[in-house]
């Protein structure tokens, strides 16, 4: 019998963190969640708390620490609250595995102190590498840290790319649903409502995901992200419009042939392949039946209707703090979106209103990134409340 694998989950009540609990359920005898590590929802947080007996849980928010407290402290539960507390808990001795399953840029300072702290990290949080790319790969270049992708887009490059010389990749294809939108034309755009924004055809994601599954910047977060994991030059990255989301990613190397890894599209297959050391766990879970789709297809992505995913290549081109700041307006103005603040369209013209009004730095350290962070919130959070 294997020795159990204790696992901290960073975000453990939105999506990927709710179906990570999930595979530790699946597989009592190797893994544990020993810290746990929610935003705002409390409620839930101390439900899991209750299940799965962690050493520790954390919620982000303050104010809502005396209520998990009083909830958790009397079945001998510690608890703590805030960014600092996250961060700490990275170090622990009881935390072999981290689970970064936050949204957005709250996912960089804890993921950089695990990398330091030389944990194993399975990452959902792509935000992390488009923000700060370069800190973090630097940052891994000198830790026993191991990074294991769970994004299903660079677990299936990751899976590809097992048994392979990486000198012999030629380029790396990152499949993309297309979103609610891949059939309207764009004229249709300008009406379009936060619940046809989240009327996503195949996955099922947290709201900020699919909103940004809809404007195809997360097609853009994950060039970039794939550009530092890998170490693939942006010109060797493209996206591949795939509606079926059954093919998940390929890899094409030297010699002409393609590598792809398909499977139903469901989070728990990246997330148990990163929890087991990129080794495949037996699961009663449905699998795959290819007799069950007539036709999948392949198209180039539509920049005219989709214009975010270019994103990508100016962000790493411009490099410095370019990536920081978009994913920072990015994270302002889909708040205002799915508050009924602004219209879809706006998400666009924020993001580049911000990225003319902050300050590039070419060679940013983390510092850099936390006032670059701060500075682009607050100028989005001024262009949210000029609707056009």
């Amino acid at each position: 019998m294997n020795s159990q694998k204790n696992i901290a989950v960073l975000g453990s009540t939105g999506s990927i963190g709710v179906q990570t609990l999930d595979i530790i359920s699946e597989y009592p005898d190797r893994f544990r969640a020993t810290v746990l590590v929610a935003g705002h929802n409390v409620d839930r947080l101390i439900d899991q708390a209750r299940r799965y007996k962690p050493a520790l849980a954390v919620i982000a928010d303050k104010s809502l620490y005396p209520t998990l407290h009083a909830a958790l402290s009397p079945l001998g539960i510690e608890t703590a609250a805030g960014a600092e507390a996250i961060a700490d808990s990275m170090e622990r001795d009881d935390v072999d595995t981290v689970v970064t399953a936050t949204v957005g840029y709250s996912g960089l300072a804890p993921t950089l102190r695990a990398i330091d702290a030389g944990k194993q990290i399975a990452l959902a949080n792509k935000e992390t590498m488009v923000v700060a790319g370069e800190l973090v790969t630097s940052r891994l270049a000198r830790s026993a840290s191991r990074v294991i992708p769970v994004d299903s887009e660079h677990s299936a490059i990751y899976q590809c790319f097992q048994g392979e010389d990486p000198s012999t990749v030629k380029r790396l294809l990152i499949t993309a649903s297309g979103g609610p939108f891949r059939t309207r034309s764009i004229e249709d755009l300008g009406s379009v409502t936060v619940r046809d924004a989240l009327a996503h055809p195949n996955w099922s994601m947290g709201a900020k995901i699919t909103i940004d599954s809809a404007t195809m910047l997360n097609k853009a977060f994950e060039i970039i992200e794939a550009r530092w994991l890998f170490g693939i030059t942006p010109d060797r990255i493209e996206a591949v419009v795939h509606p079926q989301s059954i093919v998940h990613s390929m890899v094409e190397f030297a010699d002409g042939a393609v590598k792809a890894q398909l499977g139903v599209p469901d989070m728990h297959l990246p997330i148990r392949y990163a929890l087991g050391d990129a080794t495949r766990l037996a699961t009663d879970r449905p699998g795959l039946r290819l007799q069950d789709y007539a036709r999948l297809e392949f198209f180039r992505p539509d920049t005219e209707k989709f214009p975010l995913i270019n994103m990508a290549y100016y962000a790493l081109s411009r490099g410095g703090n370019t990536a920081c700041v978009i994913n920072a307006a990015n994270e302002v103005a889909v708040d205002a979106f799915l508050h009924e603040r602004i219209g879809y369209l706006d998400i666009r013209r924020i993001i580049e209103a911000t990225l003319a009004d902050v300050p590039f730095i070419a060679n940013p350290g983390y510092d850099d990134y936390v006032a670059t962070n701060t500075l682009a919130r607050r100028i989005a959070a001024e262009h949210s409340k000029n609707k056009k």
